[in-house]
């Protein structure tokens, strides 16, 4: 579709509106603006067609506000609602970003106030224009406009600038979720949720087009959710067919309080065995013979172990299994681990709670893999580290969670 096409039927152009779910209430909390033109009687999404380059950016921000106007005259009639809405960065600066001001100035004198508004800037456009960018959207949320970025997860270098910004909403694509070259997406998920903490933002997964997508987006966090599977877009805001959310999410709840019973087991069991054990250490002088007798408990489970005193030193060799035979390996005898945050407060805890504690899923730093480490007092002076094997908890979804 040409430029010309769209100047001459510009006025045929319509809103649509694609429903947000909030995963508190389980209702429609808002809807995202979509544009659309009646095609010899169908309905066609114009977002794919408002991206193209030969189109200028000026022509795309006239109908954009066209369809502003038309879709804040229907959200206006229930209070309740936000309206999501995108513009480029070659929009947003058109004329310093007034004309969106303007118009969310004017409906605001009727009883809309710009804090339903929610304005998408995608990741890209924070990423090549911060500099343009940064001072208009500092000032759009003094205005009252919430900040969202958008098709997060394409990319992952501008989470400093996204902080600099600290807007109201993160949000998550999820069509590349499964692709061939986000194989680590769980680790920038993990920074994404880290991300929204420190800066109080909700977190929006979009594109939601099946169960296991939704799923993803709950156990990651999600506030609000959107997507084919939840609700598309129609021209009106009236009573649409979506799924139940509420029933959804309560099987959500069982899967995952079952994963986490399952767990924990695994845990209790571990420790369990590791009680038990104990019982045969004697001192530093027979380490290298309880390493054997724990490689021996944790065989299946674990590729390296290893023992530490509470000052974070490391007492022992690694006992390790490379092509499923155990080996000593000196190298790391003596290295301190205490620097890492986490340590000593762990120890202490395990120290003070007499409980065996199991590691979030990390990367390793020999192995690249994700692994976990389960670790456990062994008399208050001494503490075991059992490194869990990727392979060990892939089989075992419980302790993917």
């Amino acid at each position: 579709m040409s430029e010309l096409d769209f100047s001459e039927d510009i006025n045929e152009i319509r809103p649509a509106f694609q429903p947000i779910i909030s995963g508190v209430t389980h209702e429609v909390v808002g809807y995202e603006l979509f544009a659309q033109r009646n095609e010899a009687g169908d309905l066609r999404n114009l977002t794919e067609v408002l991206m193209h380059e030969d189109i200028s950016a000026e022509l795309k921000l006239e109908i954009k506000q066209q369809v502003l106007q038309q879709a804040l005259r229907t959200v206006a009639k229930d209070k309740n609602l936000f309206l999501s809405i995108k513009r480029s960065a070659q929009e947003l600066l058109i004329d310093d970003g007034q004309p969106l001001l303007d118009t969310l100035n004017h409906f605001g004198e009727t009883g809309f106030p710009t804090n339903r508004i929610i304005l998408e800037v995608n990741e890209e456009d924070i990423e090549y224009y911060f500099a343009e960018l940064y001072h208009l959207l500092l000032y759009y949320k003094n205005c009252g406009i919430q900040l969202a970025i958008g098709q997060l997860g394409n990319k992952t270098a501008t989470m400093d600038r996204i902080r600099q910004l600290e807007p109201n909403v993160l949000k998550i694509n999820t069509k590349i979720i499964g692709n061939d070259d986000t194989k680590g997406y769980d680790d920038i998920m993990y920074s994404f949720e880290m991300l929204a903490d420190r800066i109080g933002a909700s977190l929006l997964f979009c594109n939601i087009e099946d169960d296991f997508l939704q799923y993803f987006a709950w156990k990651h966090g999600g506030r609000y959710y959107q997507g084919a599977y939840l609700g598309t877009a129609q021209p009106d805001i009236s009573p649409m067919k979506m799924i139940g959310m509420a029933k959804i999410t309560n099987q959500f709840v069982n899967r995952q309080k079952h994963l986490i019973e399952e767990r924990m087991s695994w845990i209790i069991a571990w420790e369990k065995t590791l009680n038990e054990l104990a019982n045969q250490w004697k001192n530093l002088a027979g380490v290298e013979d309880f390493l054997v007798l724990l490689g021996e408990a944790f065989n299946e489970a674990s590729f390296r172990i290893y023992i530490c005193n509470s000052d974070g030193l490391q007492v022992s060799p690694n006992y390790y299994k490379a092509d499923g035979q155990w080996l000593f390996e000196d190298l790391h005898k003596g290295s301190n681990w205490a620097f890492r945050p986490y340590f000593l407060e762990n120890m202490m805890q395990m120290r003070t709670w007499n409980r065996a504690m199991l590691s979030k899923l990390y990367a390793d730093i020999e192995t690249r893999e994700r692994i976990r480490t389960l670790s456990c007092s062994l008399n208050g002076d001494f503490f075991i580290f059992i490194d869990i094997s990727y392979s060990f908890l892939y089989e075992n979804e419980s302790l993917l969670i």
